[in-house]
């Protein structure tokens, strides 16, 4: 029997998998609720999201340069607060439905970014600082970001422990990565397995009706985190000291982010019901940044001469 290929496409990783588990929920619901391993996998999405900030921290290097460490800083600094500004305007100025977006959707897509995509970009470029920024903007993964957003603003019942609890599995895999060259590539080699497990587990609380109810608004959440939050993010990235392009190549959406409205509608149980369209709209936003990410990174590049 011949191999099964198909043509790679950035976020494939996670987005493959997650159409198969929204497939099988759609159709064939039952068999998700047929006991067992299978069943605890698929409706276990807070603990497979802790097993990957784990895996993910332990890739983190927390060495770089002087320079790195400040571009990274200005160009994840920069996505974080406009996600915060944007969220808070569409919870009270618009009653957290701007255009079908909520506050939830447009913090857990804007605050997090594909960084396997930005190291690839930057990869052609002659810059080992903007190459080494991706150490500083790695640390924004996970729900962290939306957590505080949301519950600083009064909009989430959140305990601080639950924030604290959100992120520690990040920090001990930073830790564990940068004492032991061996825990680093051991727990690092699992990143790619468990975002494919966590994209099925997704998917599967997730139904065809969904996706179509997230999907124009999904798409207007990708322009906005390319072209509105990325024009911001490469404006300050020149105005200190860069040229741009870094700014550019951070305006995508982590797939990662995708599991963000689960893991808030796992701590304040208001959530629960819009979680699923606000992760329909951010798997949206993840397909559409990653392919217009690297055009308009391009298009900067270009106007700054690179």
């Amino acid at each position: 029997m011949s191999k099964l290929k198909f043509k790679r496409f950035p976020g494939d990783t996670i987005v493959v998998p997650m159409i198969i588990g929204v497939l099988i929920n759609s159709f064939a619901p039952q068999v998700l609720q047929m006991g067992g391993f299978f069943t605890g996998m698929v409706t276990g999405t807070s603990a497979l999201v802790g097993v990957f900030l784990l895996f993910m921290g332990a890739t983190i290097d927390i060495k770089s340069t002087p320079k790195a460490i400040k571009i990274g800083a200005v160009i994840i600094g920069t996505k974080v607060a406009l996600s915060v500004a944007l969220g808070l305007a569409v919870a009270f100025l618009f009653n957290d439905n701007f255009l079908g977006l909520s506050s939830l959707a447009v913090i857990s897509a804007v605050s997090v970014a594909n960084n396997a995509l930005y190291s690839g970009i930057v990869s052609q470029y002659d810059d080992d600082a903007i190459k080494g920024a991706v150490a500083i903007t790695s640390l924004s993964v996970g729900p962290t970001v939306t957590m505080i957003a949301l519950s600083s603003a009064g909009l989430a019942s959140i305990s601080i422990w639950s924030v604290i609890g959100s992120i520690l599995p990040l920090i001990i895999g930073i830790v564990l990565g940068n004492i032991s060259p061996w825990f680093k590539q051991t727990l690092s080699a699992g990143v790619t397995p468990c975002i494919i497990v966590v994209g099925f587990a997704l998917g599967c609380g997730m139904s065809i009706e969904q996706l179509f109810q997230g999907g124009a608004s999904g798409v207007l959440l990708g322009l906005i985190t390319v072209f509105v939050v990325g024009g911001i993010t490469v404006l300050m990235d020149k105005l200190t000291g860069g040229n741009g392009v870094a700014g550019a190549a951070i305006s995508s959406t982590a797939a990662s982010g995708v599991s963000n409205p689960g893991a808030l509608a796992s701590v304040d149980a208001k959530y629960a019901a819009i979680a699923p369209i606000a992760t329909a709209q951010v798997a949206a936003a993840v397909i559409i940044t990653s392919f217009l990410t690297p055009v308009f990174t391009n298009f900067i590049a270009k106007k700054a001469g690179k």
